[in-house]
Protein backbone atom coordinates (compact mmCIF):
# COMPACT_ATOMS: atom_id res chain seq x y z
CA UNK A 1 0.00 0.00 0.00
CA UNK A 2 1.16 3.53 -0.80
CA UNK A 3 1.05 5.34 2.54
CA UNK A 4 -0.10 8.95 2.44
CA UNK A 5 -1.32 9.44 6.00
CA UNK A 6 1.28 7.50 7.97
CA UNK A 7 5.02 6.93 7.79
CA UNK A 8 6.47 3.42 8.08
CA UNK A 9 10.10 2.47 8.57
CA UNK A 10 12.06 -0.31 10.20
CA UNK A 11 15.24 0.07 12.18
CA UNK A 12 17.10 -2.46 14.33
CA UNK A 13 14.13 -4.81 14.52
CA UNK A 14 11.72 -1.96 15.34
CA UNK A 15 8.85 -0.87 13.10
CA UNK A 16 8.28 2.87 13.53
CA UNK A 17 4.75 3.93 12.58
CA UNK A 18 4.14 7.67 12.59
CA UNK A 19 0.69 9.19 12.24
CA UNK A 20 1.34 11.80 9.58
CA UNK A 21 -1.44 14.34 9.29
CA UNK A 22 0.21 17.08 11.36
CA UNK A 23 -1.95 19.83 9.88
CA UNK A 24 -4.95 18.27 11.67
CA UNK A 25 -3.11 16.99 14.74
CA UNK A 26 -3.01 13.52 13.16
CA UNK A 27 -6.76 13.05 13.55
CA UNK A 28 -8.16 9.82 12.16
CA UNK A 29 -9.75 9.51 8.74
CA UNK A 30 -11.01 6.46 6.91
CA UNK A 31 -7.93 6.51 4.70
CA UNK A 32 -5.56 6.66 7.66
CA UNK A 33 -7.33 3.73 9.29
CA UNK A 34 -6.89 1.68 6.11
CA UNK A 35 -3.18 2.44 6.08
CA UNK A 36 -2.83 1.59 9.76
CA UNK A 37 -4.57 -1.76 9.21
CA UNK A 38 -2.08 -2.56 6.47
CA UNK A 39 0.86 -1.47 8.63
CA UNK A 40 -0.29 -3.57 11.59
CA UNK A 41 -0.63 -6.62 9.34
CA UNK A 42 2.93 -6.07 8.12
CA UNK A 43 4.24 -5.81 11.66
CA UNK A 44 2.44 -8.97 12.74
CA UNK A 45 3.61 -11.00 9.73
CA UNK A 46 7.27 -9.91 9.56
CA UNK A 47 9.38 -12.02 11.91
CA UNK A 48 12.28 -9.59 11.62
CA UNK A 49 10.11 -6.94 13.30
CA UNK A 50 10.18 -7.58 17.02
CA UNK A 51 8.80 -4.34 18.43
CA UNK A 52 6.42 -1.60 17.26
CA UNK A 53 6.94 2.09 18.06
CA UNK A 54 3.89 4.30 17.47
CA UNK A 55 4.10 8.11 17.48
CA UNK A 56 2.75 11.20 15.74
CA UNK A 57 4.24 13.85 13.47
CA UNK A 58 4.26 17.52 14.38
CA UNK A 59 3.00 19.10 17.59
CA UNK A 60 0.45 16.48 18.62
CA UNK A 61 0.12 12.73 18.87
CA UNK A 62 -3.51 12.40 17.76
CA UNK A 63 -6.62 14.54 18.25
CA UNK A 64 -8.97 11.58 17.73
CA UNK A 65 -11.54 11.40 14.95
CA UNK A 66 -11.41 14.00 12.18
CA UNK A 67 -14.99 15.24 12.41
CA UNK A 68 -14.79 16.57 8.86
CA UNK A 69 -14.37 13.00 7.67
CA UNK A 70 -17.82 12.05 8.94
CA UNK A 71 -19.46 15.45 9.25
CA UNK A 72 -22.97 15.79 10.61
CA UNK A 73 -25.01 17.85 8.16
CA UNK A 74 -27.77 19.92 9.80
CA UNK A 75 -31.08 18.33 8.86
CA UNK A 76 -29.32 15.44 7.13
CA UNK A 77 -29.10 11.77 7.96
CA UNK A 78 -27.07 11.04 11.08
CA UNK A 79 -24.06 8.75 10.59
CA UNK A 80 -23.99 5.31 12.16
CA UNK A 81 -21.02 5.71 14.48
CA UNK A 82 -21.30 2.08 15.54
CA UNK A 83 -20.42 1.01 12.01
CA UNK A 84 -17.45 3.37 11.99
CA UNK A 85 -16.26 1.95 15.31
CA UNK A 86 -16.58 -1.66 14.15
CA UNK A 87 -14.91 -1.01 10.79
CA UNK A 88 -12.03 1.20 11.94
CA UNK A 89 -11.35 1.65 15.65
CA UNK A 90 -12.12 -1.77 17.06
CA UNK A 91 -9.81 -3.59 14.60
CA UNK A 92 -6.99 -1.16 15.45
CA UNK A 93 -7.36 -1.67 19.20
CA UNK A 94 -7.54 -5.43 18.74
CA UNK A 95 -4.44 -5.38 16.54
CA UNK A 96 -2.46 -3.49 19.20
CA UNK A 97 -3.67 -5.56 22.15
CA UNK A 98 -3.37 -8.93 20.39
CA UNK A 99 0.00 -8.28 18.72
CA UNK A 100 2.34 -10.67 20.52
CA UNK A 101 5.20 -8.21 20.21
CA UNK A 102 5.91 -5.22 22.46
CA UNK A 103 4.21 -1.96 21.44
CA UNK A 104 5.76 1.30 22.60
CA UNK A 105 3.92 4.61 22.19
CA UNK A 106 5.66 7.99 22.21
CA UNK A 107 3.06 10.68 22.91
CA UNK A 108 4.48 13.92 21.55
CA UNK A 109 1.70 16.36 22.39
CA UNK A 110 -2.05 16.22 22.79
CA UNK A 111 -3.69 12.80 22.79
CA UNK A 112 -7.44 13.35 22.68
CA UNK A 113 -10.49 11.14 22.30
CA UNK A 114 -9.69 8.00 20.34
CA UNK A 115 -6.10 9.26 20.11
CA UNK A 116 -5.75 9.05 23.89
CA UNK A 117 -7.27 5.57 24.05
CA UNK A 118 -5.18 4.21 21.18
CA UNK A 119 -2.07 5.42 23.03
CA UNK A 120 -3.23 3.84 26.30
CA UNK A 121 -3.86 0.52 24.53
CA UNK A 122 -0.12 0.26 23.87
CA UNK A 123 2.11 -1.72 26.21
CA UNK A 124 4.57 0.96 27.35
CA UNK A 125 3.77 4.65 26.93
CA UNK A 126 6.32 7.46 27.08
CA UNK A 127 5.00 11.02 27.12
CA UNK A 128 6.72 14.31 26.40
CA UNK A 129 6.41 16.76 29.27
CA UNK A 130 4.28 19.02 27.09
CA UNK A 131 1.88 16.18 26.28
CA UNK A 132 -1.65 16.03 27.58
CA UNK A 133 -4.48 13.51 27.65
CA UNK A 134 -8.17 14.28 27.29
CA UNK A 135 -11.12 11.98 26.67
CA UNK A 136 -13.23 14.70 25.08
CA UNK A 137 -16.17 12.45 24.16
CA UNK A 138 -18.54 14.00 26.69
CA UNK A 139 -18.09 17.42 25.08
CA UNK A 140 -19.94 16.23 21.97
CA UNK A 141 -22.37 13.84 23.61
CA UNK A 142 -20.52 10.60 22.88
CA UNK A 143 -19.25 7.60 24.82
CA UNK A 144 -15.50 6.86 25.16
CA UNK A 145 -14.52 4.32 22.51
CA UNK A 146 -11.35 2.67 21.20
CA UNK A 147 -11.24 0.58 24.36
CA UNK A 148 -11.32 3.57 26.70
CA UNK A 149 -14.01 2.18 29.00
CA UNK A 150 -11.92 -1.01 29.34
CA UNK A 151 -8.47 0.54 29.60
CA UNK A 152 -9.07 3.54 31.85
CA UNK A 153 -10.60 1.70 34.85
CA UNK A 154 -7.78 -0.83 34.67
CA UNK A 155 -5.15 1.91 34.70
CA UNK A 156 -6.57 4.48 37.10
CA UNK A 157 -9.52 2.88 38.89
CA UNK A 158 -13.26 3.51 38.58
CA UNK A 159 -13.43 6.90 40.28
CA UNK A 160 -10.74 8.53 38.14
CA UNK A 161 -11.94 6.80 34.99
CA UNK A 162 -15.45 8.12 35.58
CA UNK A 163 -14.15 11.64 36.18
CA UNK A 164 -11.97 11.60 33.07
CA UNK A 165 -14.83 10.28 30.93
CA UNK A 166 -17.59 12.55 32.22
CA UNK A 167 -15.66 15.79 32.74
CA UNK A 168 -13.26 15.53 29.78
CA UNK A 169 -10.62 17.44 31.72
CA UNK A 170 -7.17 17.62 30.19
CA UNK A 171 -4.50 16.09 32.40
CA UNK A 172 -0.80 16.70 32.02
CA UNK A 173 1.83 14.11 31.21
CA UNK A 174 3.13 14.34 34.78
CA UNK A 175 -0.36 13.70 36.18
CA UNK A 176 -0.81 10.79 33.77
CA UNK A 177 2.44 9.30 35.02
CA UNK A 178 1.41 9.85 38.66
CA UNK A 179 -1.89 8.09 38.01
CA UNK A 180 -0.24 5.15 36.23
CA UNK A 181 -1.54 5.92 32.74
CA UNK A 182 1.96 6.16 31.25
CA UNK A 183 5.25 4.52 32.06
CA UNK A 184 7.44 7.62 32.02
CA UNK A 185 7.49 11.33 31.25
CA UNK A 186 10.55 12.68 29.45
CA UNK A 187 11.77 16.03 28.17
CA UNK A 188 10.28 16.94 24.81
CA UNK A 189 13.61 17.01 22.98
CA UNK A 190 14.53 13.55 24.30
CA UNK A 191 11.23 11.79 23.62
CA UNK A 192 12.05 10.02 20.37
CA UNK A 193 15.59 9.12 21.44
CA UNK A 194 14.27 7.61 24.67
CA UNK A 195 11.42 5.84 22.88
CA UNK A 196 13.70 4.42 20.20
CA UNK A 197 16.21 3.24 22.81
CA UNK A 198 13.41 1.51 24.72
CA UNK A 199 11.95 -0.07 21.57
CA UNK A 200 15.39 -1.25 20.41
CA UNK A 201 16.04 -2.79 23.81
CA UNK A 202 12.73 -4.64 23.75
CA UNK A 203 13.42 -5.85 20.20
CA UNK A 204 16.65 -7.43 21.46
CA UNK A 205 14.93 -9.28 24.29
CA UNK A 206 13.13 -12.67 24.30
CA UNK A 207 10.09 -11.31 22.50
CA UNK A 208 8.38 -14.69 22.39
CA UNK A 209 8.15 -14.57 26.16
CA UNK A 210 7.27 -10.88 26.16
CA UNK A 211 4.36 -11.55 23.82
CA UNK A 212 3.07 -14.30 26.10
CA UNK A 213 3.51 -12.00 29.12
CA UNK A 214 1.43 -9.38 27.31
CA UNK A 215 -1.31 -11.94 26.69
CA UNK A 216 -1.37 -12.94 30.36
CA UNK A 217 -1.51 -9.40 31.72
CA UNK A 218 -4.20 -8.33 29.24
CA UNK A 219 -6.29 -11.32 30.30
CA UNK A 220 -5.92 -10.64 34.03
CA UNK A 221 -9.05 -9.36 35.70
CA UNK A 222 -11.41 -11.09 33.33
CA UNK A 223 -11.66 -14.30 35.32
CA UNK A 224 -10.88 -15.92 38.65
CA UNK A 225 -7.48 -16.50 40.25
CA UNK A 226 -7.80 -20.15 39.25
CA UNK A 227 -8.38 -19.13 35.63
CA UNK A 228 -5.28 -16.93 35.69
CA UNK A 229 -3.12 -19.59 37.32
CA UNK A 230 -4.19 -22.04 34.63
CA UNK A 231 -3.38 -19.52 31.90
CA UNK A 232 0.06 -18.90 33.42
CA UNK A 233 0.69 -22.64 33.42
CA UNK A 234 -0.27 -22.92 29.75
CA UNK A 235 1.80 -19.94 28.66
CA UNK A 236 4.82 -20.99 30.71
CA UNK A 237 4.73 -24.40 29.03
CA UNK A 238 4.94 -22.62 25.66
CA UNK A 239 7.70 -20.26 26.80
CA UNK A 240 9.66 -23.15 28.29
CA UNK A 241 9.89 -24.79 24.88
CA UNK A 242 11.17 -21.67 23.14
CA UNK A 243 14.63 -21.19 21.70
CA UNK A 244 14.89 -17.95 23.68
CA UNK A 245 14.48 -19.81 26.96
CA UNK A 246 17.18 -22.28 25.94
CA UNK A 247 19.47 -19.40 24.98
CA UNK A 248 18.74 -17.48 28.18
CA UNK A 249 19.62 -20.43 30.40
CA UNK A 250 22.74 -21.26 28.37
CA UNK A 251 23.95 -17.66 28.53
CA UNK A 252 23.38 -17.54 32.29
CA UNK A 253 25.33 -20.75 32.87
CA UNK A 254 28.12 -19.68 30.50
CA UNK A 255 28.28 -16.18 32.03
CA UNK A 256 27.79 -14.38 28.72
CA UNK A 257 25.29 -12.00 27.20
CA UNK A 258 22.34 -13.82 25.61
CA UNK A 259 21.43 -13.43 21.95
CA UNK A 260 17.66 -13.70 21.68
CA UNK A 261 15.83 -14.19 18.40
CA UNK A 262 12.20 -14.09 19.44
CA UNK A 263 11.75 -17.81 18.76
Amino acid sequence: MDYRNILFETRSGVAIVTLNRPESLNSFTTDMHAELRDAMQRVAADKTIRCLLLTGAGRGFCAGQDLNDRAVVPGGEMPNLGESIERNYNPLVRAIINLEKPVVCAVNGIAAGAGANIALACDIVLAARSAGFIQGFSKIGLVPDSGGTWTLPRLVGRARAMGLAMLSNRISAEQAEHWGMVWQTVDDDKLMDEAMALASHLASQPTKGLGLTKRAINTAGGGSLEDQLELERELQAIAGRSADYREGVAAFLEKRAPVFRGE
